[in-house]
């Protein structure tokens, strides 16, 4: 699948430039009150800790500070929210990481459904925070339909080759050709052969666990003995001579 579309919000609206002293995350006091006598961290030592968050440690730094717009369900984000982010948590991300959080995070199926569906974005504190516009809507809807195509074109093709599979096993099974032969007949290589069917005997066995039983279709109870309608008849009175 291709790569997923760029960010449908203003994630390419730079962050502000860094402090000359970013401020590190407060620590526990009770680590704090032990580390009295530390010197502390020289603040290149701690722009290099910032820039080396993965996007999963972005992911869940944001989550613990600003749950009400990250956790649950993606919601659109404010337009320039990584201002909002490196004010309210100074120090804390680099630039580099938010961009590739950013990248990833409104690239997900999910949160394109959520700019397809909303009207408004959300900010930090779960707000809302201008609508979302009718270009970027457009966008997601766009991107949404080109994924479904192409979800359907490989299920199409999966798919076809299980028939293809499933043909090259029963035609195997009741051949009399040599297996050069066979395999010169089906365009397939000898050495791929046993793969292939070892493939579609794991496939048929799957298709016949799933597939519901075959119940016998019940008779309907025909009139006694046998007869046509005589039974009817046998439980009528007999007539009185006239």
């Amino acid at each position: 699948m291709s790569e997923p579309l760029e960010p449908v919000v203003a994630t390419d609206t730079p962050a502000p430039t860094a402090t000359a002293e970013p401020v590190a995350p407060v620590a526990p006091v009770a680590a704090a009150a032990e580390a009295t006598d530390a010197a502390p961290a020289p603040a290149s030592a701690t722009a290099t800790a910032t820039a080396t968050l993965s996007p999963a440690e972005c992911a869940a730094q944001l989550k613990q500070r600003f749950p009400a717009l990250f956790a649950g369900a993606p919601k659109p984000l404010k337009l320039r929210i990584q201002v909002d982010i490196q004010e309210r948590a100074p120090g804390v991300f680099s630039k580099q990481a938010l961009s590739a959080f950013f990248r990833r995070y409104t690239g997900s199926t999910s949160y394109l459904i959520a700019v397809s569906k909303a009207q408004h974005r959300v900010d930090l504190d779960g707000q809302p925070a201008g609508e979302v516009s009718a270009e970027h809507r457009q966008i997601a809807l766009d991107e949404l339909a080109r994924r479904r195509a192409n979800n359907d074109s490989r299920r199409e093709l999966e798919e076809q080759q299980r028939r293809n599979r499933a043909g090259l096993l029963r035609d195997f099974e009741t051949t009399t050709l040599t297996r050069p032969n066979f395999c010169a007949l089906k365009g397939v290589a000898v050495e791929e052969l046993d793969g292939l069917l070892a493939i579609a005997r794991t496939e048929a066995e799957e298709r016949a666990r799933h597939q519901p039983p075959a119940f016998e279709r019940p008779r309907r109870p025909g009139p006694p003995n046998g007869g046509g309608g005589g039974g009817g008849q046998r439980n009528r009175p007999p007539r009185q001579p006239r």
